[in-house]
């Protein structure tokens, strides 16, 4: 068809070209969601945005993904003043879990002691 034959070395050579490329996008992908998996791991309340910035980040140049992985590091020190400390732990806690994809523990609701 080509006015050729295509031999092994051939075969081998479009295996060793498809093995290249499925290596670099694993690679791509590892290294684009390393700023989220650490705001995940540090129990970050912004983990979310960071997840999503690290993938996004990579995509037109390296800055923003560079800004999601100093993010990531950043003191997570934050005073909702919505919630007392514990709701927010507890909230911070309930959508890490489901970031990871776990089942969030569940809330009991607060106990009305008047009767």
């Amino acid at each position: 068809m080509l006015g050729f034959e295509i031999g092994f070395w051939d075969y081998i050579t479009f295996l060793t070209l498809f093995l290249l490329v499925v290596i670099a996008i694993t690679t791509w992908l590892f290294i684009a969601g390393l700023p989220g998996r650490i705001a995940l791991s540090r129990k970050h309340p912004e983990a979310e945005a960071v997840k999503l910035l690290g993938y996004a980040g990579l995509l037109p140049t390296i800055y923003p993904w560079m800004q999601a992985l100093i993010w990531a590091f950043k003191p997570t020190d934050i005073i909702d003043i919505r919630r007392f400390p514990e709701a927010e732990a507890k909230a911070i806690d309930e959508d890490i879990a489901r970031l990871k994809g776990e089942t969030p523990t569940a809330s009991t609701p607060p106990t009305d002691s008047t009767g």
